[in-house]
């Protein structure tokens, strides 16, 4: 006998464990002879990570397809593996020798340091693997790849050195966004973006000797300057005066009467010295700040790409550590024609940190006259993610891939269709992004990571090879080819010295996005030609978050597209689908974060709730393009849903249901059983096209509608009788039936929910039996049962039972009340369904008596169910004059409340300044709202028109 309860915590290792030596899910595990592939591959977690909402959300819709098609009988692989995540590991063990108090990175050196990470790793690092186990994530393990491992970075040197031997990988000197904490250039989706309440600061700039022009200080009502002044001076407006001294020039919109006359003149930079010019372009916004802006082209994206369009210099004045450097800086020291008069508040802005200096320059700028003035300004700064420090667009050199030419390809992909994107509406984000491309920079300054396959000659020539001994031949034979000094000098070190002399190593490392890049043929073993990589790739469908579209979806739908082709040589796309999911959000709707203190651990929910109530949890709340806000209370009755499947299964077992090898649905006589076994076809029809559709949710709640509603709210309870009967024949059809109808919802439900159905396949295989594989392996149903007969009548009976409990609840009817029920305008199929299900409709109504009759009696609460109505007389049953007034009172209080979150929605001020969650709160309480008056008024009427 099964257990009265389920026990998550000791089901789900014992199913964990009997998955893993059964090898169940191994790559083409219940494969039928020819079939056709089903392939993914994860999205490969840090393997510094922890599971969050975001990976329960998207490994538990991966893990649905996959079972999915597993039970299909499809050639499945989902392929696991591990990023190793650069930035993040780096810290993780340099804060680890920090705690130990061992030698530091720079202390011990870089191949110290890295076999310190491979210790790491070995040790601690991929803990999310026995986390996503946890989940049910049913990955071929055996097959678990690393970025760093020694197959992908095989591809990763094929893939650089063949990029840049064709051109499309090359060193370029631009701004990168600079962590001057971790030292490294970083990514886009490294950056987060921080609210400051800050200052902005107003500074003017004298114009060069001689130079004047009329400024309007005074408006007429149309907005039109009606009083000037004579200046000699330009101001303009920052949120960062320490970066003034890169200044180059002063750009103004070409449009801006103001200051026409003085474009092409020049102003003197405070503190420097240096003449710079005043340029016109279309980049300052005439109505913003002052219409006039500075422009430090080696501090800001922005102004870097005004200064290339006008030709301004380019002028560094901060370390890597972002440290003012002007000193003995070349290139800020260059064309100043009297620097020494200068040299006092150069001395004090020497070495000091930015911010710091930020303090000094201001106070220099008041004390000499030049601050204007100083405004309160809320604004956004970029910040590191790991570092935590405001990042510093800087001027470096570093290596980059041709993102454009690449990207054209993977932007025909699916403008053709033969990569989509699920929802949609992605697609118009997609081309935005990939038709404006930038290079993409993929170095990194630090030791953890591909180091970058390029060495440097004594001259600085680079030679891009596979191995130090393929560049040092590329090198001999460079150096050797050329006459002049380089000659002499390599022909020298051959003779004299060991010829690894001659090269030096690029320090940096490859953006750890590069390698993932290469992820969907990488894991199948290319660059050689293996089995796999000819059987699985391309892969299926790939499912991600909205965010690392661009960082990660994109770049492998370039890299794919460049180095993976067809037996006729054409391009091949990774992947036909990809799939966007949305964010988790708290039950209000919020994003999680620690600095909110609404982070949901997913571990401690499986630990409360057990892995298939959060799971299903998650499914049914995955509906395409919208966010899913989880509430724990969610689970917690989704929780409720297995447990009713439980249940129902012990109480068929009670009643001699046992799984019958011999049962054919379509000899069933019983209408109940043809109207069940009808409906689980649907159900499976239903289940089926909205999971090959993506439809996640909506196969969730037609399951849960099934099995909740119709088989045990319903089936289990109009079959009492037969079980409680005399007639040995329906009872054995009714037990067989159950068990069989039990089994294939098993199956249906099992990729939702992998945990509690294995165990519960496992149980009920009949006494003495075992079952002959694992749920995880049973073919998945194919719906073919039909009898619309059966299903109209029983779910007629459902109507009119459902109808007449939801009128007695809206009347307060007393639960053991009992009331006659009248029926008018009933045809004789009707009347037949009436005698057949008399004693049900009695039992679970709580009806006395019923009746025909050609008109509705006075004083009861009518409903239709289909051509005829229901009469339910109410006078005896409850106090109508007093039931008048609870509903009408109820009514008041809910129209006042909707007249109050009407006026706030109306209120444009409380639209624009609230939070938009508030907002969208009150937005849904009105619909509610809304809904509840109308069931109200329903029901006041009803009561009208029985008193």
């Amino acid at each position: 006998m099964l257990d009265k309860t389920y026990d998550s915590a000791a089901v789900e290792p014992k199913i964990a464990q009997k998955w893993d030596e059964a090898d169940a899910f191994r790559a083409g595990a219940n494969a039928k002879p020819g079939a056709e592939t089903f392939a993914i591959v994860i999205p490969p977690p840090n393997v510094t990570g922890s599971l969050h909402m975001g990976h329960a959300l998207n490994n538990t819709l991966q893990d649905i397809m996959v079972r999915f098609e597993r039970m299909r009988g499809k050639d499945v692989l989902w392929q696991p593996g591990m990023d190793h995540a650069g930035i993040a590991t780096q810290m993780v063990v340099e804060r680890q020798l920090m705690e130990r108090q061992q030698p530091g990175r720079r202390d011990m050196g870089r191949e110290a340091f890295i076999e310190k990470v491979w210790e790491w790793k070995a040790e601690s690092g991929g803990l999310i693997f026995n986390q996503l186990k946890r989940l049910g994530a049913s990955c071929d393990w055996s097959r678990e790849r690393f970025t760093m491992d020694e197959g992908l970075s095989k591809a990763v040197l094929e893939v650089f050195v063949t990029l840049y031997k064709e051109g499309l990988i090359y060193r370029d000197k631009r701004l990168v966004n600079w962590d001057p904490k971790m030292l490294t250039a970083i990514s886009d989706i490294e950056v987060e973006q921080h609210e400051v309440n800050g200052h902005l600061w107003h500074l003017r700039y004298p114009l060069e000797e001689g130079v004047t022009y009329q400024h309007p200080v005074a408006f007429n009502e149309e907005g039109k300057p009606r009083e000037w002044e004579t200046r000699d001076y330009l101001v303009v407006a920052t949120t960062r005066p320490e970066t003034m001294l890169g200044d180059t020039g002063i750009a103004v919109h070409p449009s801006d009467e103001r200051y026409k006359a003085i474009i092409g003149k020049h102003v003197i930079l405070p503190i420097v010295g240096r003449r710079i010019p005043i340029v016109a372009d279309e980049y300052p916004d005439p109505t913003e700040g002052t219409g006039a802006v500075k422009m430090t082209p080696a501090h800001d994206f922005n102004d870097f790409d005004v200064g290339k369009r006008r030709g301004l210099r380019v002028v560094n004045v901060l370390t890597p550590d972002a440290r003012i450097t002007i000193k003995d800086n070349e290139d800020f020291l260059e064309g100043l024609d009297h620097p020494a008069a200068l040299h006092g508040a150069w001395d004090e802005l020497e070495g000091k940190d930015r911010f710091e200096a930020r303090k000094i320059i201001v106070r220099i700028f008041e004390e000499g006259g030049l601050l204007d003035k100083v405004e309160p300004h809320k604004h956004t700064v970029p910040h590191g993610d790991r570092g935590g420090v405001p990042i510093e667009p800087r001027l470096t050199e570093q290596w980059y891939v041709d993102a454009k030419t690449l990207a054209e390809p993977a932007i025909a992909s699916v403008r053709e269709g033969r990569t989509k994107l699920v929802p949609k509406s992605w697609d118009k984000t997609y081309y935005d992004w990939m038709e404006n491309i930038q290079p993409w920079c993929i170095s990194r300054q630090l030791w953890w990571g591909h180091q970058i396959p390029a060495w440097y000659g004594p001259d600085g020539q680079v030679f891009v090879e596979k191995s130090e001994e393929e560049a040092l031949q590329a090198a001999i034979q460079h150096y050797l080819s050329h006459e002049g000094p380089m000659k002499a000098y390599v022909e020298d070190l051959l003779e004299n010295f060991k010829p690894g002399e001659i090269l030096t190593r690029d320090e940096d490392v490859l953006d750890t996005w590069f390698s993932s890049a290469l992820w969907p043929f990488s894991t199948l073993g290319w660059p050689d030609q293996t089995p796999e990589l000819a059987r699985y790739y391309p892969t299926n469908v790939l499912v991600t978050g909205f965010d690392i579209i661009f960082f990660w979806v994109a770049r492998m739908m370039m890299m794919g597209l460049h180095f993976m082709q067809d037996e006729n040589g054409d391009p091949v796309e990774p992947f036909h689908t990809v799939y966007v999911h949305a964010l988790v959000r708290d039950k209000n709707g919020q994003k999680m974060s620690k600095s909110k203190g609404n982070v949901i651990d997913p571990l401690e929910l499986i630990d409360q709730y057990g892995a298939d109530s959060l799971r299903f949890t998650l499914a049914i709340m995955a509906a395409q393009g919208r966010d899913v806000k989880l509430d724990p209370a969610r689970i917690a009755g989704y929780r409720n849903f297995g447990t009713k499947l439980w249940n129902a299964t012990r109480f068929a077992e009670m009643n001699g249901a046992t799984s019958d090898p011999h049962f054919v649905p379509e000899a069933a006589e019983l209408t109940i059983n043809r109207w069940i076994l009808t409906e689980l076809a649907r159900t499976e029809r239903d289940v089926t096209e909205a999971l090959e559709a993506y439809r996640f949710n909506d196969a969730a709640g037609s399951l849960y509608r099934f099995i909740w509603n119709q088989f045990c709210d319903w089936y289990l309870e109009l079959l009492k009788p037969v079980f409680n009967g005399e007639d040995e024949n329906a009872k054995a059809e009714a037990q067989s039936c159950a068990a069989y109808v039990l089994e294939e919802t098993y199956k249906l439900l099992h990729p939702f929910m992998p945990f509690m159905t294995e165990e519960l396949w496992a149980h009920t295989a009949g006494e003495g039996r075992e079952r002959d594989g694992l749920i995880c392996h049973a073919d998945w149903p194919a719906p073919s049962y039909a009898d619309d007969v059966a299903a109209d009548e029983i779910n007629w009976l459902i109507d009119l039972v459902s109808g007449l409990r939801s009128v007695r609840s809206e009347m307060n009817v007393p639960p053991a009340a009992t009331a006659p029920l009248v029926l008018v305008g009933a045809n004789s199929l009707t009347r037949e369904r009436l005698f057949r299900h008399d004693a049900a409709i009695k039992r679970l109504a709580r009806v006395e008596e019923i009746s025909l009759a050609d008109a509705a009696p006075k004083g009861a609460a009518q409903i239709i169910v289909g051509e005829a109505t229901a009469c339910l007389p109410l006078g005896n049953l409850i106090d109508l004059a007093a039931e008048k007034a609870r509903l009408e009172k109820g009514i008041a209080k809910n129209e006042q409340e909707m007249a109050r979150i009407v006026g706030k929605l109306s209120n444009e001020k409380f639209v624009a300044n609230a939070n938009p969650d508030v907002v969208a709160a009150e937005r849904e309480r009105l619909s509610e709202l809304e809904g509840q008056l109308i069931s109200l008024k329903v029901a006041l009427d009803r009561v009208s028109e029985a008193g």
